[in-house]
């Protein structure tokens, strides 16, 4: 029997009082409830990583982040629309690391006002230059009827089918490019 993928599911805001805590673990209990992979929260506030660029990078919370993403076969992004586009906590933490994101796949879940459909367009373009392969399937989720106050997540259960489709998705290309990343090093 094939081992199990490792499946990061990166939240991708570090704002006070954010809500992709409660969106993570919602994907993490369906995503647990499959048992087709290992899937656990990486939440990029932990790594209290510095802007890009104004230090030496000697922090150590640069090397974790490494590490946890070279641990990883694959990725689901909750990313939440800022000004049209994704949060600048997020892009930095993606520009922190380089060659750990080749080939390995992704799915992404997002939030706003119009779904988060704009950040996520954003972030597809910065996955295609790290040799992300993005899936299509896309659960947006509305600030409006998917929140109450705009603070407690409390989803419409018609995103379950979007979840479980995105997710399927994410695991047959992260064990395809698995095999990618696994002959390139053999030839290495």
């Amino acid at each position: 029997m094939a081992e199990k993928l490792n499946i990061g599911i990166i939240l991708g805001s570090t704002r006070e009082g954010r809500v992709s805590p409660q969106v993570g673990q919602w994907v993490k209990g369906i995503a647990d409830g499959r048992g087709d992979a290992n899937y656990e929260i990486v939440d990029i506030a932990d790594y209290q990583l510095p802007f890009l660029g104004t230090t030496d990078g000697s922090e150590p919370g640069i090397a974790k982040w490494n590490e946890k993403l070279a641990s990883l076969d694959g990725f689901v992004f909750v990313v939440q629309e800022y000004n049209h586009s994704l949060s600048g906590a997020l892009k930095n933490a993606i520009d922190f690391a380089r060659e750990v994101w080749h080939d390995k796949a992704a799915g992404i879940v997002s939030y706003g006002s119009t779904g988060g459909a704009r950040a996520a367009e954003h972030l597809r373009g910065i996955l295609g230059e790290l040799k992300v392969a993005d899936v299509r399937t896309h659960p947006t989720l509305s600030l409006f009827t998917d929140f109450e106050n705009f603070s407690e997540f409390k989803p419409a259960e018609l995103h379950l089918t979007n979840v479980t489709a995105m997710l399927d998705e994410v695991n047959a290309w992260a064990g395809a490019l698995k095999t990618v990343r696994e002959k390139a090093a053999v030839t290495q």
